[in-house]
């Protein structure tokens, strides 16, 4: 039987979502050895990977479950009483063909910062910028919209067929003391959204000019690759 389930986890305590030879502490391991532990012998597909530091609050993944498996409630419940820092928020069954990476539409990430020193008990989960100009960044999120190549705008390290995705909405919205950034696409290269964020927040801060933000989005000329904090990131939704 072949079921989906939605989770979310705590980034901080990770090298990843991806399963890695140098370390066990992966949100796929973690969860493919509390399968394990219920004699339960799947490996978990995905929606994307998570760069270390990084955040989910919808990510999706699927897994092949034996059929005496009947009561996914009570399998929720079994693996989250294994997990640390990663919780299940809802198990379901789907058909065969579903696949959480494959038969995904849409992305969305969310970017969460502040622009006075977050408290201790928020500084691993929102990012800091103490200057930045509102309305310059509403600019520059803007021009990220539509169809690029983003060769300009990755980590590289892992095969990709190609580095053209497409944008369909971006939004930035205050509400307090917190700031959130959305992006929704129909796929992220590898930190592509850390890095639209930085580049961002540095044309908002008038360290790089709208001219030269845009440059570097059409592939004109590269002018920054850094990368903004892990901590304010979130891979908020998963839309099939």
């Amino acid at each position: 039987m072949n079921v989906k389930a939605v989770i979310s986890y705590d980034g901080g305590f990770f090298s990843g979502f991806q399963k890695q030879n140098s370390t066990q502490q992966t949100v796929t391991t973690q969860i493919e050895n509390a399968l394990k532990s219920l004699n339960i012998n799947s490996k978990i597909i995905g929606s994307g990977r998570t760069d270390a530091g990084v955040h989910a609050t919808g990510q999706i993944i699927n897994f092949n479950l034996p059929n005496y498996w009947r009561d996914l409630k009570k399998l929720k419940e079994a693996l989250n009483r294994k997990l640390n820092h990663i919780f299940i928020k809802l198990i379901s069954k789907v058909d065969k063909d579903f696949h959480a990476r494959f038969s995904a539409k849409r992305r969305v990430y969310r970017y969460v910062f502040k622009d006075k020193k977050p408290s201790i008990f928020e500084e691993n989960y929102i990012s800091y910028y103490s200057l930045f100009n509102k309305d310059i960044l509403k600019e520059a999120l803007k021009l990220f919209e539509g169809i690029h190549d983003f060769k300009f705008f990755y980590k590289t390290g892992s095969p990709i067929h190609t580095t053209v995705r497409e944008i369909y909405k971006t939004r930035y919205i205050k509400r307090g003391d917190y700031h959130f950034i959305y992006f929704e696409a129909n796929g992220f290269l590898r930190a592509q959204v850390r890095m639209m964020i930085e580049a961002i927040m540095l044309t908002s801060n008038n360290i790089l000019t709208i001219l030269e933000l845009k440059e570097q989005i059409d592939c004109k000329k590269r002018y920054i690759d850094r990368l903004s904090s892990p901590k304010g990131l979130y891979l908020a939704r998963i839309i099939y």
